[in-house]
């Protein structure tokens, strides 16, 4: 078998584009996804059935390209509809259960557990797999199924063609031959992530997360909390998916099979929590399923065990218990939890279901990406960029409705989830090492929405933080913290990884989380040393070399400019190579209030005070006079001269300015800053009643874009 577990290693699905043959229609995005995509599937099948035709997907072909990237098989498979592998095809067979997911020769056992998760669970589980898709009536080769992708619910469209070696199914089965829901449901996933290859090895939280838009919660079974059994009994009742694995550490031993009957590596479901009363004492009882329909645990209560005859016949039926090999079996508690390692329970957020009896949470969601060179600070261990990770404030409004505790406390749960990565994994790209930390925010920076600086993570310490970084998809944790306002720093562990992410904050009382540096504007820049007014030797000078260049019009152009700024950026030993002619062309735009395209001495001068505040403010941060800084400093010298920007007009000016080594000399900061001035002070112009908003004509847009 394939590995499955341990293998601990995007774009989100969009409607899909018209193909050569116009089959697809162009809709335009609305709020409810689903209700959009769902009217390409019936765009689709109408058409389908008008020209008398079975549907063939152009975005997920019958070919080599949907099912591997990174191998090739010693035989060929053959892409086969359900009507031409049997008699009488069936969508759904008296009901889907989890006894029709029998894994094939893929290793996404972990996929599988969840499905049979999801089985348990109707109402889930017929939002997952739209009902009324036959095989009969009305066939055109067509079926859909929905998942969530970080933040919305996306409808994926497949036609029937599954892979087929000597007419049977290489992949997902079911028991029953002639019952395919979970075969297209599988082949819905692997397109959703760009091939099949792409669902091996995994966490089983994926899967229960893409089906419900819930949470998943970690528990290391060596460390369970004591109340374990009642968070499990607990979780059945308010509808959430667990699964369990065996972990292994040894990569030959990835799905061994050890003489207990359970196997090492490997995702199980559990399919119920119970007690029993046995030679009258109560046993608490787990039941879990092997995905692969077969190989059971051989131990106490298995299928077969004498303490099923110890018991009266009502407990049994209560308890469902079968002598059948189809891979579902019951244990004891006690021997779960000495045998299994993890467990992953899923809980369910409030627009997962809609049943009244069921927790509510309050969730707020927020998208964000690390870049490098400008947001991917990596973990606290790096002090001089972690500052720089994206920061979600968050507000705590009212504390829990827990009368047994004297303390005024909010329950709230942070969740981390990289996007796209496994779609991605054919270009080599892999999970990322992420985690986060949340630091408290004083009292007298609250409603202060800008980025906190680096200051402020070297003299405070975090309150709490995620246990561990690790190449997850998502990571998760609990916490419980007093009202008021913090900062959430999501990050990977190592510095300038880039990478999609979703920060999701679940609340059981109202919360309000949202991205910091909103506020873009034009502050005051950090003022210069206070020096005398009386014009120094260097301001005489600068004027004999302006008369001298300048001629008998005292004005001077670009190039001119250039010639008396090297010659002087020489006499301050400065590490650089000059200004460029183009950098000079922008400060003549920018200084060149009559529109003559020339400076004259007056403009000239307020230019050169200009750009001595910016060389002391870059010179602060070339700590070693190398003639470069940091792109990550670029944010903070950028700040001091005077500019608030977000997070992505952060990202645009490091991807502007910065070189391959993601450093900026001085002739690029300058025209940075040059550009941001400009700009600014074009759109002041322009906001002529202060509202933040201007209209433009073509002509204004051109004009002033092309002159700065």
């Amino acid at each position: 078998m394939p590995h499955d577990i341990n293998s601990a290693q995007r774009s989100p699905a969009r409607l899909p584009l018209p193909n050569k043959g116009g089959l697809y229609p162009i809709i335009n995005r609305n709020k409810d996804v689903i209700k959009a995509k769902s009217e390409v599937f019936q765009f689709l099948k109408k058409e389908c059935l008008r020209k008398g035709v079975l549907f063939e997907d152009p975005e997920f072909p019958a070919d080599e390209s949907s099912l591997f990237y990174s191998q090739f098989l010693p035989f060929k498979l053959e892409w086969k509809r359900p009507p031409e592998l049997c008699e009488n095809p069936k969508f759904i067979i008296g009901g889907a259960s989890r006894t029709d997911i029998c894994q094939g020769d893929l290793g996404d056992c972990w996929f599988l557990a969840a499905i049979a998760c999801l089985t348990l669970n109707e109402k889930l589980l017929y939002r997952v797999i739209p009902r009324d898709q036959y095989f009969t009536e009305n066939y055109a080769g067509i079926f859909h199924f929905q998942f969530w992708r970080f933040g919305e619910w996306v409808d994926v469209v497949i036609d029937d063609r599954i892979p087929t070696f000597n007419n049977h199914l290489v992949f997902t089965k079911s028991a029953e031959r002639n019952e395919f829901w979970s075969a297209l449901l599988e082949k819905a996933y692997a397109k959703l992530h760009g091939s099949y290859e792409a669902l091996k090895g995994g966490n089983t939280t994926e899967a229960m997360e893409d089906f419900t838009g819930g949470v998943t919660e970690f528990f290391e079974m060596r460390g369970a909390p004591k109340d374990m059994y009642k968070i499990m009994k607990k979780a059945t009742e308010r509808g959430s998916l667990m699964a369990c694995s065996i972990d292994s550490f040894v990569p030959l031993q990835f799905e061994t099979r050890l003489p207990s009957g359970l196997v090492k590596g490997h995702a199980y479901s559990v399919t119920g929590v119970d007690e029993v009363t046995h030679r009258n004492q109560k046993v608490k009882l787990v039941r879990l399923r092997n995905p692969w329909g077969t190989v059971e645990w051989n131990g106490p209560w298995s299928d077969k065990a004498r303490e099923w005859s110890e018991i009266d016949k009502s407990q049994k039926q209560r308890l469902q218990h079968q002598m059948k090999d189809d891979g579902e079996f019951w244990m004891a508690f006690d021997d779960f939890k000495r045998n299994y390692t993890k467990l992953e329970i899923c809980n369910l957020t409030p627009d997962a279901l809609d049943d009244d009896k069921l927790h509510k949470w309050t969730v707020s969601i927020n998208e964000g990406r690390w870049v490098r060179g400008c947001s991917a600070g990596g973990c606290r261990n790096y002090p001089d960029t972690f500052w720089t990770n994206p920061q979600y404030r968050l507000k705590l409004f009212e504390e829990d409705d827990d009368p047994d505790n004297d303390e005024v406390l909010c329950t709230f749960l942070v969740a981390l989830m990289q996007k796209n990565r496994r779609k991605e994994r054919k270009i080599g790209v892999n999970f990322h090492t992420i985690g986060f930390a949340i630091y408290e925010v004083p009292k007298e920076m609250h409603g202060n929405k800008q980025h906190l600086p680096k200051d402020f993570f070297l003299y405070h310490a975090s309150k709490c933080r995620s246990k561990s970084y690790i190449n997850l998809r998502e990571i998760s944790d609990r916490f419980r913290l007093p009202p008021g306002e913090y900062v959430i720093i999501p990050s990977t562990y190592e510095p300038h990884q880039e990478g999609e992410f979703v920060l999701r904050v679940f609340s059981e009382k109202q919360n309000l989380s949202e991205e910091t540096e909103n506020q873009i504007k034009t502050d005051d820049p950090k003022p210069l040393p206070v020096t005398s007014n009386k014009e120094t030797e260097e301001d005489l000078q600068f004027r004999r070399i302006f008369r001298q260049i300048a001629g008998d019009d005292m004005q001077i152009s670009a190039a001119e400019l250039k010639s008396i700024l090297n010659r002087v950026v020489k006499k301050h030993n400065m590490k650089t190579e000059g200004f460029a002619l183009e950098s000079c062309r922008s400060m003549v735009a920018l200084m060149d209030t009559d529109g003559s395209g020339k400076l004259n001495l007056t403009e000239f001068k307020h230019l050169w005070n200009k750009i001595k505040q910016w060389q002391a403010i870059f010179q602060e941060y070339d700590k070693d006079n190398s003639g470069l800084i940091d792109s990550y400093e670029l944010r903070s010298a950028v700040n001091d001269a005077g500019f608030r920007l977000n997070s992505h007009l952060y990202e645009l000016i490091s991807m502007r300015y910065a070189d391959l080594s993601m450093n900026v000399d001085f002739d690029s900061f300058i025209c940075c800053i040059l550009r941001l001035e400009g700009m600014f002070r074009a759109f002041h112009a322009f906001d002529k009643d202060g509202d933040g908003i201007i209209k433009l004509n073509v002509l204004e847009w051109l004009q002033l874009t092309i002159y700065a």
